[in-house]
């Protein structure tokens, strides 16, 4: 009988990902767990997938994660993440001379967000301004971009659009990654005279690979197993390591998704 073919979903948020997923399908053939992968145009597609047994392993957002979560009371396998999905953080990013220094001074200005349901860019940022005693219907103006709904904000779009806002004045304040405001200075794209990260949220988890809970856990630990194993001083892998955005991959538990359940549960 032929090995079992461990199917992963991902979604297909830029033509980069077919790269990416051909070379770590001949990645675990070399390791030998025998790996095939499905793709989807967005999250919500890919968790019924997963759900319905048409894939083994989703590559989720923190967002598709923490919802996964919810329908199999926390149950769920999280198997790896690569580790700059640790310690992922949101900034709050004003202009220079809008008076700006933190969450509570936003109270009459006009704030850019990103698409709905990005957790950086959107929903986590409307939680912590509840946190602080902010309304956000009624104590601020929000704009927000919802150029790539379904994505979870994986393409940056939208966060790419409160920058472009923020450049152009239109707000006085922008909630984006910290991933995407530290690019975009790496690129010189920021205008540094013109704007200020003013304020850092506390840490929480981002992207990760899941399996339900009645995924056969001991082919889980040996794809798991496998993938930490990817070496990124091996020039073979390091340039789909590069393409994903890490230099290792890490183990994970059920942690630093607290914020963003309870950003879910009570939105």
């Amino acid at each position: 009988m032929s090995e079992k073919v461990v199917r992963v979903g991902a979604v297909a948020y830029d033509p980069k990902v077919v790269t990416i997923w051909e070379g770590f399908r001949e990645y675990f053939r070399e390791a030998g767990v025998p790996t095939d992968y499905v793709l989807f145009s967005n999250y919500e597609a890919l968790i019924e997938a997963m759900f319905d047994r048409q894939i083994d392993i989703a590559w989720n957002t923190n967002v598709a994660y923490v919802r996964s979560q919810e329908r199999t009371g926390g149950q769920c396998q999280a198997l790896a993440m690569r580790n700059t999905d640790q310690d992922f953080t949101t900034r709050l990013i004003a202009r220079s001379d809008s008076g700006i220094y933190g969450l509570t001074d936003l109270r009459g200005k006009r704030l850019a967000l990103g698409s709905a349901d990005s957790g950086q860019a959107a929903i986590l940022p409307l939680f912590w301004l509840r946190e602080a005693g902010i309304d956000p219907d009624n104590d601020l103006e929000i704009l927000s971009f919802n150029s790539d709904v379904g994505k979870h904000g994986d393409t940056g779009t939208s966060e790419l659009q409160v920058l472009q806002a923020l450049h152009e004045g239109s707000v006085d304040a922008g909630m984006i990654g910290h991933v995407v405001w530290l690019n975009e200075q790496e690129k010189g794209r920021i205008n540094m005279a013109l704007l200020n990260s003013v304020w850092t949220s506390s840490p929480y988890s981002h992207c990760n690979f899941t399996a339900l809970p009645d995924f056969d856990q001991e082919l889980a630990s040996r794809w798991s197993e496998a993938l930490l194993s990817m070496d990124y001083n091996d020039p073979k892998w390091r340039s789909l390591m590069d393409l994903e955005g890490l230099t290792s991959w890490e183990l994970v538990g059920n942690t630093g998704y607290e914020s963003l359940a309870a950003a879910i549960t009570n939105n």
